[in-house]
């Protein structure tokens, strides 16, 4: 397979644009309702989160799913009418509220066994966290994230060149951004809510990516010391082709078992992967179709002006 990125350039950059353009849309509108660009959870702004199943699900007898208006009555009824709630699989009951004392839970507790159905107590899940933690949490992903990115530019200016460097960084902002819109849209849509887990996977996503942006820029470095008078569009198109083989069959082996984990790795790594899947195909697609392009958009433009200045 042989493709002419080059000659599709703005179309690469017009599809990733609109993929942006949607997700900063998401971010807006979480922010109006939300006030947070993504649904945050339970880590970054405090609260308890219960999470319980109904007995019968066990037996697999249940007559009917849990009803979430049913269950929002009883949060009001208890002063607790702001909470998130969220049922899984018609038979698992997640809400997140306020932070709770022992008496204030065990009554919440009671009554959504009185009301909705008997909860099998064993599948009791209780998460407690301190707004203090999870400001604390959210500081420290943020600022781990702008590390490796300053880590990154240093790098790779002294392996390669700057702009090298530069356009690796808009490629990482390009995957960035497309899973947090990505996110954003889900939060709004599906309410899902990002976690420490969200962090990670970003991290995550930028290490893949960057390794694979470097392999390309790698071979065009090459490229252009092998054959110093080809043109730089020339020598990005074969340098893509060269590496096009290894980029998808090494993408592909990671992002099978990722879809494993998805389908079949329980609510705590569902989402974590879920990112990671679309933050590592957005890099595959950024290294290939942005990084690349915009790096021989870039040298083209000043070899122009060089000449004009000749």
């Amino acid at each position: 397979m042989q493709l002419n990125v080059i000659k599709w350039e703005k179309l690469w950059w017009s599809i990733s644009g609109l993929v942006i353009i949607a997700g900063l849309i998401g971010m807006i509108i979480s922010w109006s309702t939300l006030k947070s660009p993504l649904r945050p959870g339970l880590d970054f702004i405090g609260g308890t989160r219960l999470q319980l199943q109904l007995e019968c699900a066990v037996q697999k007898n249940c007559a009917q799913p849990i009803n979430t208006g049913q269950v929002r009555d009883i949060l009001a009824e208890q002063g607790l009418g702001g909470s998130t709630i969220q049922v899984l699989e018609g038979d698992i009951l997640s809400i997140r509220t306020k932070t709770l004392n022992v008496e204030e839970r065990t009554q919440l507790q009671k009554t959504l066994n009185d009301k909705i159905g008997k909860f099998d107590p064993e599948t009791l899940q209780i998460d407690t966290v301190g707004p203090a933690v999870g400001q604390e949490l959210f500081t420290s992903g943020v600022l781990a994230l702008l590390v490796s990115f300053f880590g990154i530019i240093v790098y790779l200016s002294f392996r390669f060149q700057f702009d090298y460097a530069f356009f690796a960084i808009v490629a990482l902002f390009h995957d960035v951004l497309v899973t947090a819109g990505a996110f954003a849209i889900f939060g709004l849509v599906l309410g899902v809510e990002v976690d420490s887990l969200f962090l990670v996977s970003l991290l995550t996503i930028i290490g893949f990516s960057v390794n694979d942006t470097v392999v390309i820029y790698d071979r065009i470095r090459e490229n252009i010391d092998e054959f110093p008078d080809v043109s730089i569009k020339e020598i990005v198109d074969t340098s893509v082709n060269q590496t096009l083989t290894r980029s998808i069959n090494t993408s592909l082996t990671t992002i099978l078992p990722l879809v494993a984990i998805f389908l079949f790795g329980g609510e705590t790594l569902k989402y974590f992967a879920l990112a990671l899947i679309i933050g590592f195909s957005a890099g595959v697609y950024s290294s290939i179709f942005i990084a690349s392009t915009l790096l021989a958009w870039w040298r083209n433009r000043v070899q122009k002006e060089k000449l004009k200045l000749t």
